[in-house]
């Protein structure tokens, strides 16, 4: 169902009267960012897959539209988003997907979800209609456009519809498990992924070491047979990227700190990880020092995903913050677009 006319008239009469504007789509997404007093807009009407080609490995498709939709049209031709994107829910969207950046255990091995964006088609603080995308437009400030969507919580523009690149799906997949401690399974991984295998996932939920194999099926029953360990279901990776699995889920504070997966680890972050070692799971104690330092002098970044709805998103230098409001103000002047759902200010 196209909404554009509804939703390019609502934007256009907050824009008149500078009134700020909570984007809603599915809701799975909600508890990921601050809190964001405004009036509502819903977007989750706004669906349909617009264009899929699957011999080009394109497809097009309106912002509301569910990723268990799309998910479902590309596996009837064998086919998949191989960003893997967290749901939460079963009425998680394309838009929420986008708009929230978030990569699922595959990250490190297929790339990132902005990776996948072709391009996008948004409404600006103005109301007026951008297509930004195919050959590459650049906005004032010299980004891809965009992929300036992607993890920007709808701060920057209404997204109508996004085209992204699809992929193959594997032949075949297999979940192993193995009894091994944190640190001895980080470097286990580290020297996996130093050769070509069909690795697609690395997480360990300290106490076990969790790989999937996704390829071919001489090359998955082939590294399967020389790795050993214990086949599970396959069903623990959405369990992961969900973050239901038993190591993830619950009502007290979890972290996620991004680190380069060589480096060694501050024992008080505990075991826990995903991203082959490029991501610690995190439930510091009460009092636990300052994690978003703790994470810069790693060269590192701490995001408080479950447990806070203040501060959630690793503050900025100066200077960045100053270019993230530059890009707030070329696309959304009158700030009406979930004004501080990334922090306050923007």
């Amino acid at each position: 169902m196209d909404q554009t006319q509804a939703l390019t008239e609502a934007v256009q009469a907050a824009a008149k009267t500078h009134r700020p504007l909570r984007l809603v789509g599915g809701g799975t997404h909600d508890f990921y960012g601050r809190v964001v007093e405004a009036m509502p807009l819903p977007l989750a009407g706004h669906k349909g897959v617009i264009d899929y080609d699957p011999s080009e490995l394109v497809l097009t498709a309106r912002a509301g539209t569910l990723l268990t939709d799309i998910e479902a049209i590309l596996a009837e031709n064998q086919q998949m988003l191989a960003f893997e994107p967290p749901k939460f829910g079963p009425s998680a969207t394309l838009g929420g997907a986008v708009a929230t950046g978030l990569s699922g255990p595959r990250r490190p091995f297929a790339g990132a979800l902005r990776d996948y964006v072709l391009g996008a088609r948004l409404l600006d603080g103005r109301g007026e209609s951008l297509h930004f995308g195919g050959t590459v437009f650049k906005n004032v400030a010299g980004f891809d456009a965009f992929r300036l969507m992607a993890g920007a919580q709808g701060s920057l523009g209404l997204i109508l519809d996004v085209s992204l690149r699809v992929t193959p799906r594997p032949r075949a997949d297999l979940a192993l498990a193995f009894d091994l401690d944190s640190e001895t399974a980080r470097l286990k991984v580290l020297e996996l992924m130093r050769r070509p295998l069909p690795l697609s996932g690395a997480f360990h939920d300290g106490e076990r070491l969790h790989l999937r194999l996704s390829g071919g099926d001489a090359a998955v029953s082939g590294t399967a047979r020389e790795l050993g360990g214990t086949e599970e279901s396959l069903t623990i990776w959405s369990d992961i990227a969900d973050l239901t699995h038993p190591a993830l889920s619950g009502d007290q504070p979890l972290w996620r700190i991004a680190i380069n997966p060589t480096r060694p680890i501050p024992a008080d972050w505990g075991p826990i990880w995903d991203w082959a070692g490029g991501v610690r799971w995190v439930r510091p104690p009460i009092g636990a020092p300052n994690l978003w330092g703790a994470a810069a002098a790693l060269n590192g970044h701490a995001t408080l995903i479950r447990g806070g709805r203040d501060q959630i998103f690793q503050p900025m230098a100066p200077a960045v913050f100053k270019l993230h409001q530059r890009l707030k103000a070329a696309l959304d002047p009158y700030g009406i677009f979930n004004p501080g759902r990334l922090y306050e200010g923007l």
